[in-house]
């Protein structure tokens, strides 16, 4: 199965961070994407862009709405990725090993089909 690891931050997090920790910060992300494809786990990753510069679109009666970012009602943001080809509990034990989690937030979400949820019968 797979599984998304969303390395969720504070907005303006990183602009916080010194040249140094945000080096350092990245040197330990590399490594761990080149563990996780050394495992055999790893099928993309990737770190986004600073939250100033994300749109967000829209599309209501054909009509496109385009906002530029920041987004001030954000409480996180999505600062980079990580998909993976593993189990739950692999996932789950990654998330807790991604150096980000020291700074940041780690959310596990399986990867599966938008068809809505159904209610628990």
């Amino acid at each position: 199965m797979s599984y998304m690891l969303l390395v969720l931050e504070e907005p303006g997090g990183r602009r916080r961070r010194t040249a140094h920790v945000a080096r350092r910060q990245y040197d330990r992300m590399m490594a761990f994407a080149g563990d996780l494809k050394a495992r055999g786990v790893l099928v993309a990753a990737e770190s986004l862009a600073a939250d100033g510069e994300s749109v967000r679109v829209t599309n209501r009666d054909g009509r496109r709405n385009v906002v530029d970012g920041p987004f001030a009602e954000a409480k996180e943001v999505v600062g980079g990725f990580f998909l993976l080809d593993c189990d739950r509990e692999t996932a789950l034990a990654l998330a807790a090993e991604c150096p980000a989690a020291e700074w940041s937030t780690i959310e596990v979400r399986p990867v599966g089909p938008c068809l809505g949820e159904t209610a628990a019968g």
